[in-house]
Formats: structure tokens, sequence, C-alpha cells
């Protein structure tokens, strides 16, 4: 993989701030957006801006347009086919709508399993569902040696009554990856429906959701170099099977029947240019097809964020008075992202993100919605942590700046 060459196709990457490079290591809550994307969207909104079914050049354009943005989605999630792929405003409003949608039929028998390793737009959109319905919520913990799911206590939750199970793909604050495969096949012995959250897994490895087996699937893609887009993937048995609230006049077949109001078209073309860029990560030709590219692309950016990973825990060992939480053993980089969660001896985190940012290396701290995980960790109460997250796309050499100012800082 060539970084510079792939650097470049980044403005952000290559703009100055106060004459300083910035760095971005708040990947995370938002990536950096290649030039490619930016014109994509740029060229439809200026030339074909329009809504579906009408009888003009323009509006057929938007409607290749829709085509082909699903069609670049079921590429990337391995969906049997693009009409089991929904596009909306973000990934939280989609599971509020899918939750109430899910939830019409429950029972006060009913229990639902949701988890402490969750952002809590997988979290609060299945408690209020389940609250109107007088639904039992039962919370998996995580395991706060490695902060994966604590998988034999989630078991220990699943039974009979259990309708459904919302988790994590990977924690948007730890990196940690949960086994999803694993987790599937016992919710889905009792019975049990798994809506997974890959938000954070998105940017990081190849989803493939035929061989997850899971019910549905949800991210976004302002989370991997696009627009700001949710997406959720549906097998179509419950596409067509659960009944969505929408308006009377919309056609009940899918994935239609689940987009609400004008879709963000601008937004789709900036999708199909951001899994166009994923793709040419591979440097193949077009004689293979879309998804082998991503299969080659994702193991080329998996094997230099696993660098990434060994180089910053490698150095992060030296500072004592720096907390990790998640993954430290360098034998099982392969179970997490290049996202870390620290925090700092004697400072709030909010004052490491602050001191930071005035040298413009950007970096989050706080809950990042991961409530339940920070309050199991103990710190909740205290700012959180500082997240510091990389992408493909960051360098060692933007990590030894990192760690010249933890030495100033510390």
């Amino acid at each position: 993989m060539n970084l510079t060459k792939l650097r470049r196709q980044f403005p952000a990457l290559m703009q100055q701030v106060a004459g300083k490079s910035p760095i971005f290591l708040d990947g995370p809550g938002g990536s950096q957006v290649p030039q490619s994307v930016l014109s994509a969207m740029s060229a439809y909104l200026g030339y074909y801006n329009s809504n579906l079914g009408g009888a003009f050049f323009s509006s057929d354009k938007t409607v290749e347009l829709m085509t082909n943005a699903r069609q670049a989605a079921a590429d990337l999630l391995n969906a049997p086919s693009s009409d089991q792929i929904v596009f909306g405003a973000n990934m939280t409003s989609l599971t509020f709508s899918f939750s109430r949608a899910i939830s019409r039929d429950w029972q006060a028998s009913d229990e639902i399993i949701v988890t402490n390793a969750d952002h809590f737009s997988n979290v609060s959109s299945w408690q209020q569902a389940a609250e109107d319905k007088g639904v039992k919520v039962n919370t998996a913990l995580i395991s706060e040696a490695d902060c994966s799911l604590d998988l034999a206590h989630f078991e220990s939750l699943l039974n009979n009554n259990t309708k459904l199970v919302a988790v994590t793909y990977a924690s948007n604050t730890t990196g940690s990856i949960n086994d999803i495969k694993r987790i599937v096949e016992l919710a889905h012995a009792v019975g049990a429906l798994v809506y997974v959250d890959a938000v954070h897994y998105a940017p990081h490895e190849l989803i493939d959701v035929q061989a997850l087996d899971c019910d549905f699937l949800a991210c976004s893609a302002y989370k991997f170099f696009g627009p700001h887009l949710g997406m959720v993937y549906g097998k179509r048995e419950h596409l067509e099977g659960f009944t969505p609230y929408k308006v009377e006049p919309a056609k009940d077949v899918i994935p239609g029947r689940w987009e609400t109001g004008t879709q963000n078209f601008e937004a789709l073309a900036g999708l199909i240019a951001a899994v166009e860029y994923i793709a040419a990560i591979s440097e193949l030709d077009d004689s293979h097809p879309r998804r082998e590219k991503l299969a080659v692309a994702f193991t080329k950016t998996k094997q230099h964020e696993m660098a990434l990973s060994e180089y910053f825990l490698t150095r992060l060992v030296n500072y004592p008075n720096i907390k990790l939480f998640g993954i430290d053993d360098l034998d099982r980089l392969a179970e997490r992202t290049p996202t870390f969660a620290l925090t700092f001896e004697g400072l709030a985190p909010r004052e490491v993100s602050e001191f930071l940012g005035k040298q413009h290396i950007c970096v989050w701290d706080g809950n990042f919605y991961a409530q339940g995980l920070c309050k199991q960790l103990g710190v909740l109460d205290s700012g959180g942590v500082v997240r510091i997250g990389c992408m493909h796309y960051n360098t060692i050499e933007e990590l030894d700046k990192l760690f010249d100012l933890f030495d100033q800082l510390l």
C-alpha cells in the first residue's frame, strides 16, 4: 500500500493549520474524506439534482444513482441482493425506526438483550421500545480485562423468551472486536433476532452478513471515508415481514417501504465513491469484481492498522501513568481496531485533548455514547477517556509526534 499516494487523495491531510500539518487521530468519530467523494457529491448536486420517478434526464440519473448506491453497499456488506439495503439519515435514526417496527408484536412476557459494549444508539432505541411494550431488558456485561463482550454472561441471559439481541461488532471506545458469529449462533438457538451495530467496525474490516447470518446490520458511511449517511442490511424475510411506519402512498415493497421521505441523493453519490476508493486500494483492475477488490483492499489496510497498533502499544508500556482500557496483547492485534481508550494519572481527559488540540493533533475525549461501558469501567463520572483512533491513512511518524507531546504533557 503506497501510503504517500493514498494520503494525497485526502485534502484534509494535505492542509496547513497555523503553519503545521494537522494530525487526525479522531477517526472513530468520523473519518476524513478523499477528493473523489467530494467530487462525486458536488457533480450530482451540480448537474443532476432531482427526485425519483420523473420523466426527464436528471430524474433518470437519480434512479440510476440509487440503484448503483444499493449495489455498492451490497458489495461492501456481501448482502445477497441490493434490495436488502435500506438507507436513511444516520444509523441512529434508522435503528429507532427499526426498533419500533420490530417491537410491534412484543408481549410483556418477552425479553431482549442489550450490552455494555455498545454505543447507546443500539441500546436506548431498544430500551425505549421495550418500555413501551412492558418487555424486560437484560444487559450483558463486558469482560473488563479486554473490554470485549463477556460471552459467558451473555449466554446466561439468553432464554426462550429472548426476542432480540442488540450488539456491537466492535467497541467505538476501546476498539475490542466481538465474536458476532458466535453471538448470532447462540441467539438463534433460542429463536432471537440479532441487530448488529457495525459502525465502528466497517472502516477496519470487510463485513460479510451472509457468513455472520445476522438478521440486521447497521453502519454509517461517514465512518468509512464517505458522507453522513446511514444504512441497514436486513434479511429479506424480515424486511418483508415486519410492518414499518410509513406514509400511506409509499409503495409497500422493499427496500423502499423502510425509507421515509426523500433520500439524500448527493450522499448516495458519495457512498459509491467511498466504496470505490476502498476498492481501489487493492490495485486490481476492473476485470475483478468489486467485492474481490474490497477483500484485497481490507487485507492491506488491516495489515497497516495492525502495525500502527503494535507500535502504539509497544511505546505505551513506557508510560506507567497512562492506563489503557482494552486489548494490549500483541498476539491479539487481529481482535482489535487501532482505537485506544486512555486515562492519564492526575489529568482529566478534556485537559489532555485540549493540550493536544492546541498542537493540532485531533483526538476525542468523553464517553462517546458508550455509557454502559464507561460506567462499568468506572470512568463515566470523571470525564470518560481520551480516545486515540487511527485509520489506514495514519502513519508511524504521526504517532511519534503524539508520544513526543505525551512527554511534554506528563
